[in-house]
């Protein structure tokens, strides 16, 4: 229960075959960009950060049912209090040259 309290923000992403390259595209650009940019100490602190990838499942509670042939990216990050995720949505509108791309991505995803 290190994170008890903390602010964690959670996104399933569910990309068919042909947006799977663009959603690589996109999350190579993002970790370096939360890197550089996001605060490691106060109240804006950006605590994990983690982006991971996998066949969508026929059956989710069933790790042997058959894929559907989508791909699902999840995205975790956990901040101190909400105001780093005030910050983290403000600095993606400001200064990470992509986020336009993710927001037209994700239209086209199921989310």
């Amino acid at each position: 229960m290190a994170f008890h309290n903390k602010i964690q923000l959670i996104f399933v992403f569910v990309a068919p075959p042909g947006l799977v390259e663009e959603g690589d595209r996109i999350f190579k650009s993002h970790a370096p960009w939360m890197e550089s940019t996001h605060h490691r100490t106060g109240d804006k602190a950006l605590l994990t950060y983690n982006v991971s990838k996998a066949p969508e499942l026929s059956n989710p509670m069933d790790p042997n049912s058959a894929p559907t042939g989508n791909t699902c990216f999840i995205l975790s990050e956990i901040y101190e209090t909400r105001a780093g995720v005030t910050d983290h949505f403000q600095q993606a509108m400001e200064n990470w040259k992509d986020f336009p791309a993710l927001k037209k991505w994700v239209e086209k995803c199921k989310v």
